[in-house]
């Protein structure tokens, strides 16, 4: 299989308790990587308490528990049917608050170490904004580093178009999207 072909069908699941120890491994292979952050994930990556950050997901999908200073916003596994795995992460905010508008976007995504180079981000992007438009979003803002060639290829891909450009508070450039749904 080359790199881009994918074969296997995925399924978003929202965070549960049955999926504790799936979410835990996912979290320690980006660690094992380096890497600090879990895009997509809802914090996964900083709250150590699986049940904490379940609670967390819980909150946040309701616009009347969310916390004043975030966003409403449905978060997703993305699951390999045929093994369960779970091979990427997405956040959808069905609104943006002024740091979303400013630096974030609608959707967070990401795709674990080991599966990357596959396809699946452009299937988890392309899931996400499904679910965005089922939550009645008609354009979807995302952003990314200028650096980040595969998460910029992933959205233009999905119809992506850049709107403008701008350097973050640590030095690196971002680019901001927006798709129309």
């Amino acid at each position: 299989m080359g790199r881009g072909a994918v074969t296997d069908i995925l399924r978003f699941e929202p965070p549960c308790a049955a999926l504790r120890e799936a979410a835990l491994e996912y979290r320690q292979e980006h660690r094992n990587c380096g890497e600090k952050e879990l895009h997509g994930s809802a914090l996964l990556g900083e709250i150590e308490d699986y049940s904490e950050w379940l609670a967390l997901c819980g909150r946040n999908a309701d616009a009347k528990t969310v916390s004043p200073d975030w966003v409403q916003s449905s978060t997703f596994f993305a699951v390999r049917e045929r093994d369960g795995r779970i091979v990427g992460m997405a956040d959808i905010r069905h609104v943006l608050n002024r740091f979303l508008r400013t630096y974030g976007g609608h959707v967070g995504y990401g795709v674990r170490p080991s599966e990357r180079h596959k396809g699946y981000a452009t299937q988890i992007l392309g899931m996400a904004l499904d679910a965005a438009r089922e939550i009645g979003l008609t354009r979807v803002m995302l952003s990314c580093y200028a650096d980040n060639l595969a998460s910029r290829r992933t959205i233009r891909k999905c119809g992506g178009r850049l709107e403008r450009e701008f350097v973050y508070v640590d030095k690196r450039t971002v680019e901001v999207y927006w798709i129309e749904l």
